[in-house]
């Protein structure tokens, strides 16, 4: 840590300091779009082919398997290269790092949108998820840097809004374009999406050093509440997507709905992922711990509800709502309170939790796998409900610790 504080990075900005100088609120606004289309576009080409996939298994001729591996293999990329990448390029300014990360976007896409074979849409795949595993470290100290630290949290619940919107728009859209007209084009659409977020940034952006941005490093730098948070998201998304990935097994064999209801309702956890990151942002700024926890604790009520009362309808989907809307706003309270703790530089930190849930994605996936031979569809919710609630714990732990030192504290009175 350099010292220097946001709100003294912004008070400088504010007398004309050329390290941090805003730009006019209307680039800012122009800035901040460009980022959240950026968002959908990437969120929706790492789910794009689970909607695509058999038209590309019948077009490539390879096992419906192999054509899941391009997602799972998206994942285990964010996962693995997140830190990495963002210690190689920390003194790189964020303008140019970003205007790459697109253009890779732009390229991969266009390549897997050509691709003839299976190994060259794998390879494409895997260069889009490069580039996603620093788009998500960059952009969020960029984005809430060009605003005022009062409305930080607002920035980060818009951009979790925009990548939200993928699962209820990007990969509907993208699945209906592909039945309609083949499954290249909706990739293809992808890249001029990011051409348009790469052309807005590339112009508008201000070019500056990494480390004199107001959002460089965290407000309050705190180690012990970093490993917390990190901690928790991760067990949180472990446990999430130990039920998740089955979860279309569960609503059709425990609570009994036809395929075709299925289909609405995972409609309707996507709109309930949206509905949720959409109420959470709007507290982020008042009560960011708070909101975190609250999401957890709903995710853990909404898997334990399925176990316990999913194979009544109405109660099944009472519970898929709770387990979808607290889905999204697990991710974005983490990633917003990276932004308060970091001990370091904001994007290295923003790195390590976008790895950390990635790895716990993937965790969640493999613990299911184990689980469902053992226990059936139902013990996976069981198992991931049990794993949330350890998160809760870690959570809570984490509070009355701090209570008890802020009891303790000399300035309290108490020795």
């Amino acid at each position: 840590m350099d010292g220097v504080t946001e709100q003294a990075r912004w008070a400088r900005a504010g007398k004309g300091g050329t390290a941090t100088r805003q730009p006019a609120p209307w680039r800012r606004l122009a800035v901040l779009g460009a980022l959240m289309l950026a968002a959908l576009t990437f969120n929706t080409a790492e789910n794009l082919p689970v909607g695509l996939l058999e038209l590309i298994s019948d077009d490539l001729r390879v096992s419906l398997s192999a054509v899941g591996l391009l997602v799972t293999g998206y994942g285990a990329m964010v996962a693995i290269a997140s830190v990495p990448i963002a210690h190689v390029v920390r003194a790189v300014p964020r303008r140019h790092v970003l205007t790459g990360l697109l253009a890779a976007l732009v390229v991969s896409s266009l390549v897997a949108a050509l691709a003839t074979s299976y190994w060259q849409l794998l390879v494409a795949r895997l260069l889009t998820a490069l580039a996603q595993a620093l788009f998500w470290a960059v952009m969020g100290p960029v984005a809430v840097g060009l605003f005022a630290p009062g409305v930080r949290g607002r920035v980060v619940g818009a951009l979790s809004v925009a990548g939200s919107l993928a699962l209820v728009l990007g990969v509907p859209a993208g699945t209906r374009l592909g039945q309609q007209s083949g499954w290249q084009v909706p990739i293809a659409l992808l890249a001029a999406l990011g051409l348009v977020s790469l052309v807005t940034i590339a112009v508008l952006l201000p070019t500056s050093r990494p480390e004199e941005e107001p959002a460089a490093y965290g407000t309050g730098p705190d180690a012990r509440r970093f490993g917390t948070v990190l901690t928790a998201g991760a067990l949180s998304a472990t446990g999430a997507f130990t039920g998740y990935t089955y979860i279309v097994t569960f609503l059709g064999d425990v609570s009994g709905f036809s395929p075709s209801t299925v289909s609405v309702l995972l409609v309707g956890f996507g709109v309930a992922c949206l509905a949720g990151v959409s109420i959470t942002g709007t507290f982020l700024d008042r009560f960011p711990q708070s909101a975190l926890a609250a999401a957890v604790a709903t995710q853990a009520v909404g898997m334990l509800g399925l176990y316990v009362f999913g194979a009544h309808q109405v109660a099944a989907v009472v519970f898929l709502v709770l387990m979808g809307g607290a889905l999204g706003p697990v991710f974005m309270t983490t990633q917003n309170a990276m932004l308060y703790c970091a001990p370091g530089r904001t994007d290295i930190a923003l790195a390590a939790n976008s790895g950390a849930y990635n790895a716990g994605i993937a965790a969640g996936a493999a613990i299911g796998a184990l689980v469902l031979p053992l226990a059936e569809v139902r013990g996976t919710f069981l198992a991931g409900g049990l794993l949330t609630v350890g998160s809760c714990a870690i959570l809570l732990g984490d509070r009355l610790l701090r209570g008890r030192r802020r009891t303790g504290s000399p300035s309290s009175g108490h020795r």
